[in-house]
């Protein structure tokens, strides 16, 4: 089950605002990078199922996670459908992510208290997934469909909606500081995060760095 209960999970992703985004199926790099983050002061992480077998990944980095950092919320996205929300939250995902509004895993996270924030990309969708009992919603992909304007926007008649964007974030001041100005709650970063270069360098200080230096940015 999950570590965390759903409005301490919420509280997580809030007091973090990055939540950086990432696959890789060598689970020893895997766990090289989500603690690099951690040492960097994040403590939300997805990990993406985008690879064959990514479960079983996930599976050992999240009892590495449970063991080496211990205030670290780790969840895990592109979770398209049921079965697979069912797998993910039966080894313990403390949250859940889609590129889309996927209304059949919405009960399934409701019943165990985990949150999920379903891919939105108008406001019609980000109202439906609030009223299915989302209350983080996912904005994607946030820099086709508008970026920092488009939160700031919505959130003139939404003010109670609670928005995460990914997409166009980049670990860069001028971007996050747009981003933390529009109101958004947090932002989920991948690959820009981890440049091939430094994976392949096993350069998880520079990684480390590099989060820290975002969150200053991010967080004014």
């Amino acid at each position: 089950m999950a570590k965390f209960n759903k409005i301490d999970t919420i509280g997580i992703i809030r007091s973090t605002g990055i939540v950086p985004v990432f696959y890789h199926a060598d689970v020893e790099v895997a766990k090289k990078v989500v603690k690099a983050c951690y040492d960097g002061g994040i403590r939300a992480f997805e990990f993406t199922n985008r690879g064959d077998g990514a479960y079983k990944v996930f599976e050992q980095l999240i009892a590495f996670v449970r063991a080496e950092c211990p205030e670290m919320a780790l969840g895990a996205g592109t979770i398209l459908d049921a079965p697979t929300a069912g797998q993910y939250l039966q080894m313990g995902a403390d949250f859940l992510v889609s590129p889309c509004l996927s209304e059949e895993v919405v009960p399934l996270c409701n019943r165990r208290g985990v949150p999920y924030s379903p891919g939105c990309g108008t406001v019609s969708e980000i109202v439906r997934a609030m009223e299915l009992g989302c209350d983080l919603v996912k904005v994607f992909p946030a820099g086709t469909v508008g970026g920092p304007a488009f939160v700031k926007n919505i959130l003139g008649p939404l003010p109670w909606a609670m928005v995460m964007c990914t997409g166009a974030v980049e670990p860069a001041e001028e971007n996050l500081t747009a981003w933390a100005k529009s109101g958004v709650t947090a932002v989920g970063m991948g690959s820009k995060l981890f440049p091939k270069e430094t994976i392949k360098a096993g350069n998880w200080q520079a990684i480390s760095d590099l989060c820290t230096k975002c969150l200053d940015w991010f967080r004014g």
